[in-house]
């Protein structure tokens, strides 16, 4: 059994993006898992770097939280919708204030690579898609999970997995079902 953690990273605790947060998190307890739930829309934190990295603003008690969380967790579930190609401006800003250097990762002056503080540790990364499918949204516009998944979970060393739904403002309730049942799935096996 795994230490998983679900992050809804949507702020409305009634979207679909939601509804599959539930979906994962129920599956993943009822399986045996011992699952912690962080809403995004839940957390006090300012999203900006006023001074960018070159000074390091201090960090609110939320976000000391999440980095516990992070740790403690072997999985880590991250669902958010596709919101103009990318993430929200919210868990973008979630990553610039709490994934630093220390938490997720080091440079290591001496050997000029990078120290993965978060190896051996998986993810899932959720995305959905409101108005094109993910096959569509990447046929036009490239990977626009490349960020998430490349540029901040596995260059912190997380393996990481994308699944992506949609599209969601155009499909059927039993499409929907569907989708609800996969994440089940996943919840469940703990991936």
């Amino acid at each position: 059994m795994k230490k998983i953690l679900v992050l809804l990273a949507h702020t409305d605790p009634t979207s679909y993006t939601a509804q599959l947060a539930n979906a994962y998190e129920s599956a993943a307890s009822n399986a045996g898992h011992e699952v912690i739930r962080v809403n995004i829309g839940d957390l006090t934190f300012d999203p900006i770097l006023h001074m960018g990295y070159k000074e390091i603003q201090p960090l609110e008690p939320d976000l000391l939280s999440l980095q516990g969380r992070f740790k403690e967790a072997d999985h880590i579930v991250i669902l958010y919708p596709n919101w103009w190609n990318t993430m929200p401006a919210i868990l973008k800003g979630l990553f610039d204030r709490f994934w630093l250097p220390g938490f997720a990762f080091n440079f290591d002056k001496t050997t000029h690579k990078i120290v993965q503080h978060l190896k051996g540790k998986s993810a899932r990364v959720i995305v959905v898609a409101g108005t094109l499918s993910p096959f569509q949204t990447w046929w036009k516009y490239g990977d626009y999970t490349n960020e998430i998944r490349h540029s901040i979970l596995e260059f912190a060393g997380l393996t990481t997995k994308v699944t992506a739904f949609g599209p969601c403002e155009r499909t059927t309730q039993e499409c929907r079902s569907k989708w609800i049942r996969e994440v089940e799935v996943l919840g469940t096996r703990g991936i």
